[in-house]
């Protein structure tokens, strides 16, 4: 079988288990707070979450795809080295997802496939196959890598401020409401996870789409960069399985080690993100559901009750935001030394 093919399909393989450890490493992103809080059981969080996050790389467009899938340009270099700098790349950022997820720990799948990529263009191709950005951004531009990088940062600091205001909002609204107001509020949350898990599929999908279709113009097998459908498609089952096998132990830290969960500020949470996430779909910025959720229960615990946010907990998973793009850049690259090997 021809040399292309093989690695053509190889990679779209890895594309896709990518898209798996995504889906079942931000399963738990999406399902912890409805779960901390009581509104649904854990297999109703799923099948829920799931249907949505089905739906969501199918009506999302394809803005995110389009960023990702433009930020490293490979099409000068021959098809076999293009595509193994791909694969390396994509191994790498699932080597991360199975390590955190393992410990854990809720770092983003976003920051791998980022830095994995970037790490192995730079070290197998050069830094001028990168589109790093930043001399546009100095001119109010924003594509490539840095357009990336500040939605990764901007995001979690939004999601920290709208959760902080949204939740004092609502507070003053609830003021003196019944107690049963938490059955409603439980029962709202159907809708709010609902939309968060349709704004997650419609962004973090889009992530695979982009580096499969990229996969697809590298190899000769499409003449320009434009998503199939077959690929939305395949991304949106991938991903949909991936938040069906669920990321239990991630459910405990965001859920119940940042701050004690209840059903209000689980909505507030929800909401926050959701709205967060959707908005950057919109814009074409690849976010990271994981910082989003993560920040905006610390904006709504420090709203409430500053010192009752188990800081110590938000530190460590900062510090894992900060390593995973190059933790992921070395291990793509690792995994591009060991192909030259074999190649």
């Amino acid at each position: 079988m021809d040399t292309i093919l093989v690695l053509a399909i190889a990679t779209i393989v890895v594309v896709l288990m990518f898209e798996y450890t995504n889906g079942f490493h931000d399963a738990a992103n999406i399902i912890a707070t409805v779960i901390a809080s009581r509104a649904m059981t854990p297999v109703q969080a799923v099948i829920l979450v799931a249907f949505f996050e089905f739906l969501g790389p199918l009506l999302g467009g394809t803005a995110v795809a389009n960023t990702i899938g433009k930020f490293v340009t490979l099409d000068d270099l021959d098809r076999v080295t293009a595509l193994t700098i791909v694969f390396c790349g994509l191994l790498g950022a699932i080597a991360w997802n199975l390590l955190t997820w393992w410990r854990g720990i809720p770092s983003s799948s976003s920051h791998a496939l980022v830095g994995g990529l970037a790490g192995v263009v730079v070290v197998a191709a050069g830094s001028n196959h990168v589109s790093w950005g930043f001399a546009e951004l100095m001119h109010g531009e924003l594509t490539g890598v840095a357009k990336v990088l500040v939605a990764l940062i901007l995001s979690p600091i939004i999601g920290f401020w709208v959760g902080y205001l949204l939740h004092k909002i609502m507070m003053a609204m609830l003021r003196g409401a019944h107690p049963s107001i938490n059955r409603d509020l439980r029962h709202l949350q159907f809708v709010t996870s609902a939309g968060l898990a349709f704004s997650h599929g419609a962004n973090d999908a889009q992530k695979s789409m982009g580096i499969l279709t990229l996969v697809l113009v590298l190899g000769g097998f499409i003449p320009t960069f434009d998503v199939p459908f077959w690929v939305m498609l395949a991304c949106s089952m991938t991903i949909t399985l991936g938040i069906l096998s669920g990321g239990w132990q991630i459910v405990r830290t965001l859920g119940f080690s940042i701050y004690k969960i209840r059903p209000l500020h689980a909505l507030d949470s929800q909401m926050t993100a959701a709205g967060v996430i959707f908005a950057s779909s919109l814009a074409g910025a690849p976010v990271s559901t994981t910082h989003v959720v993560a920040s905006s229960i610390m904006g709504i615990g420090a709203s409430e009750r500053p010192k009752a946010v188990r800081w110590g907990k938000a530190r460590e998973i900062v510090t894992t935001w900060v390593i995973t793009i190059p933790g992921a850049a070395l291990m793509s690259i690792g995994c591009y030394l060991v192909a030259q090997v074999f190649l």
